[in-house]
């Protein structure tokens, strides 16, 4: 069934007899889109800002938001309001819409607002739910999606790609501002000035996060170190950069070397499963050079710092052995506008796309990437990851499509 991707949907269109391209078209259905406001905890963004709310309500839908939703990423209620939503004061008439988009995974509040076979789209972070999660949107037969499986023709994760580029640009800002303080750095301007040796950013992870954060910090100038274990990833980065820096496996001495020498360390090594692996020993944040920073921005996944500790924005930074450790997990939240903005560039259009199809379920049968964001069909957990990790019993996607329609 996954070889129909290799087509893609352009080509599948043409293999699809007329009468059922017909059948599609014709299907056209008007939505109604609920956006809660987020209460998980330092969560400031908003999955639809309200240029994506205008164009989705200047074509037919109904989109729900509720009050206040969009202040912490400086959004009024008017601006929502203008843009043709309908501002709901209390939570359990925006959970009335047949589609919810959230950022943050559902709280238990919001799970009894719930409607049977309702779609739930937002992020899942499996890792830190438990058996009874599934349990509860099964029991309402509901259809969720998860933004972090969600993948796009390339085969790559867009709002994942999003996040990360976010995150690999402010990480860098995020080290320069306290590299410059004199409290928890050293004074010093990140990058370099003529007649002033540059100051040296040491970046441990080559993918999208290590990408962003080299680009930052060789705009500022500073001198710029990559290491990855992957030679692969280390030859793209170089590529994407059309620049010759200074890149590295992950040697011990090599990056023991570096790591005496550096100003500001980003830890952006991801682990697509499971735990972030540990490459920076206390022993060699204890050798690096007082006042230096370390933003972790792997966190999130257990770190790439023996020393570093989960802290929040109200309280980000901590010193340990004289080095300044910012361990904030959720660092595109620091800039919820520009996150939200973001996320709404994918959701406008998806949300689109589904009302041309009639409905979820018709464009998951065509959209092979939107169909892996799926972890929940009509309340059947359809996700082979989530129900290896809680052991629990799961079905092909595919098959559950095939007997609903």
């Amino acid at each position: 069934m996954e070889n129909s991707n290799l087509f893609g949907e352009s080509h599948m269109n043409h293999l699809m007899p007329q009468e059922e391209m017909l059948r599609v078209a014709e299907g056209r259905k008007n939505l109604s889109i609920g956006v809660p406001k987020e209460t998980s905890f330092e969560e400031n963004r908003i999955a639809l800002a309200p240029e994506a709310v205008s164009l989705l309500t200047q074509n037919g839908h109904i989109v729900l938001v509720e009050s206040q939703a969009g202040n912490n990423a400086r959004f009024s209620d008017s601006e929502y309001a203008e843009a043709g939503a309908d501002i709901k004061y209390v939570k359990s008439d925006v959970f009335k819409a047949d589609i919810i988009l959230k950022v943050a995974p559902l709280t238990t509040e919001e799970f009894e607002l719930l409607k049977p076979r309702q779609t739930i789209i937002s992020v899942l972070n499996y890792q830190v739910q438990n058996e009874e999660y599934f349990k509860k949107l099964a029991s309402k037969k509901i259809t969720a999606l998860a933004y972090e499986f969600i993948k796009d023709r390339a085969g790559t994760l867009p709002l994942v790609r999003s996040m990360s580029e976010i995150a690999g640009n402010a990480s860098v800002l995020i080290a320069a501002e306290y590299l410059g303080d004199t409290k928890f750095g050293k004074g010093l301007l990140l990058g370099g000035l003529s007649g002033i040796t540059p100051t040296e950013v040491v970046i441990l992870g080559a993918g999208t996060v290590g990408e962003y954060a080299a680009r930052v910090a060789l705009g500022f100038g500073a001198l710029v170190k990559v290491f990855d274990n992957s030679i692969y990833r280390l030859r793209r980065l170089q590529n994407n950069l059309n620049t010759r820096i200074f890149t590295s496996i992950i040697q011990p001495k090599v990056l023991s070397k570096s790591l005496k020498r550096a100003h500001v360390v980003i830890g952006a090594i991801h682990a697509p499963e499971g735990i972030t692996p540990c490459v920076v020993s206390e022993a060699l944040v204890k050798e690096m050079k007082p006042g230096a920073i370390i933003v972790d921005v792997s966190i999130d996944r257990g770190g790439c710092f023996e020393t570093s500790r989960i802290t929040t924005h109200s309280n980000p930074v901590f010193v340990k052995h004289g080095i300044t450790h910012y361990c904030v997990p959720n660092i595109p939240s620091r800039v919820p506008q520009t996150a939200s903005y973001a996320l709404s560039n994918f959701f406008a259009p998806t949300l689109l796309c589904i009302s041309d199809h009639g409905g979820i379920e018709n464009l998951l049968k065509y959209d092979y990437g939107l169909r892996q964001g799926v972890y929940m069909y009509a309340g059947i957990l359809t996700n082979r990851f989530v129900g290896q990790y809680f052991k629990m019993p799961h079905q092909d996607l595919e098959l559950l499509m095939a007997a609903f329609h």
